[in-house]
């Protein structure tokens, strides 16, 4: 058994581990899916040292991608632990991005811009933004989404796989669920078969909603998660093929399906504004993700948020704060959203060939941050302008 193959038994036996114990996942997309039975790990602990041992291993064997990815693994674990790691060397060890947030002009630069956009379409900027916006966008009955988010799959199928060279097949399955988790849809899978879940307790279900999750859960997180099995099927492949929210191909794959919309559909006028209303929001999470990560206190945040995003109820808040600040999982995996969004928006406004180029080898590989940067030298850095 090769290297990577011992790190993808170790996870497996993890993964069923916590699998028995709760909600807890560490896989959440396989693309190497076997038939052989898995023995759960004993413990966390147990995890943490086969882990290590393994990371010695790859750092030994100079296997950068597997070093990485057991980087990821183990600061996660660490977390899971009882570790809490300050919010810039937990995202750096997990997604393999910085921490550092973006400037108060370049947010209300972003915010602007979502304003002019929601404003060419009648929509106001303040308390009654989101009712004003899903009244234009379209609302549809719940049980209208699965059909809806199919049709619209459809429809772009062949334009994302023109963009992204990708001829993998899969095969769709729509479930709904009431949840109470901060996630509206929410996509799984093995191989070849995706599975997308619709919260009912979350999701708001409009036309355009129903185009631009046919583009993120489906065609994005979907068609890519099938693009890396296929081609991990067809050659062997340097990356661990199990796909966990925690690791570093996470920026990748949520920050591509966030602004997927501004590559496919730029001519589609309500589509373009909510993903540029969605990056603003984004990068006014990323604040409260930093300012709570240095101590500020809960009034203070509660203020900000509502100051910056006015249409934000308190419970939602609550949760912004709650997901950022409490849970392991969510404290790395949120931080993928904003870092991801802003560098791929600026990447829709490169060059053909960059654009070519980046897209098509998101779908050949489950790529890092590193290596997105190292695609496009010129590109901004990704999780903020520093300090």
């Amino acid at each position: 058994m090769n290297l990577r193959d011992e790190i993808e038994t170790a996870l497996r036996g993890w993964h069923a581990y916590e699998a028995d114990r709760g909600p807890v996942a560490v896989i959440d997309f396989d693309c190497a899916p076997t038939a052989a039975p898995v023995e759960p790990a004993t413990s966390r602990l147990a995890v943490y040292r086969r882990l290590a041992g393994l990371r010695v291993r790859t750092v030994e064997a100079g296997a950068g991608r597997l070093t990485a990815r057991l980087t990821a693994d183990l600061a996660y674990l660490g977390a899971l632990l009882g570790e809490h790691p300050p919010l810039s060397d937990y995202v750096q060890a997990t997604q393999g991005c910085v921490a550092t947030g973006w400037h108060d002009d370049y947010v209300a630069y972003r915010g602007d811009e979502a304003r002019r956009a929601l404003g060419a379409l009648g929509v106001g900027w303040g308390a009654e933004t989101v009712r004003e916006l899903r009244a234009v966008e379209g609302p549809i009955e719940a049980g209208e989404a699965p059909d809806a988010i199919r049709q619209a799959a459809a429809d772009y199928e062949a334009a994302v796989r023109r963009a992204t060279g990708s001829r993998a097949p899969f095969d769709l399955t729509i479930e709904t669920a009431e949840v109470d988790a901060y996630w509206a849809y929410w996509l799984d899978g093995s191989g070849a078969d995706v599975r997308l879940r619709l919260n009912l307790r979350r999701a708001g279900f409009t036309e355009v909603a129903a185009r631009q999750f046919a583009l993120h859960e489906v065609l994005g997180h979907g068609l890519q998660s099938a693009s890396w099995t296929a081609r991990a099927a067809a050659r062997e492949v340097p990356w661990v093929r199990l796909m966990s929210v925690h690791a570093p191909q996470q920026v990748l794959l949520e920050g591509l399906a966030q602004a997927l919309p501004l590559f496919i559909a730029a001519d589609d006028e309500l589509m373009v504004a909510r993903t540029k209303f969605d990056h603003y929001n984004q990068l006014v999470r990323a604040e409260l993700h930093i300012a709570l990560d240095q101590g500020a206190g809960i009034s203070e945040l509660a203020e900000h948020a509502s100051s910056r995003m006015p249409w934000t109820t308190e419970a939602a808040i609550a949760d912004v704060l709650t997901d950022r600040g409490a849970d392991p999982q969510l404290r790395s995996y949120l931080w993928a959203y904003p870092a991801g969004i802003d560098w791929f928006a600026d990447l829709a406004q490169a060059d053909q060939a960059t654009r070519t180029d980046v897209l098509q080898a998101a779908y050949r590989d489950p790529l890092t941050p590193a290596e997105l940067a190292a695609l496009w030298p010129g590109g901004p850095a990704i999780g903020g302008q520093g300090t």
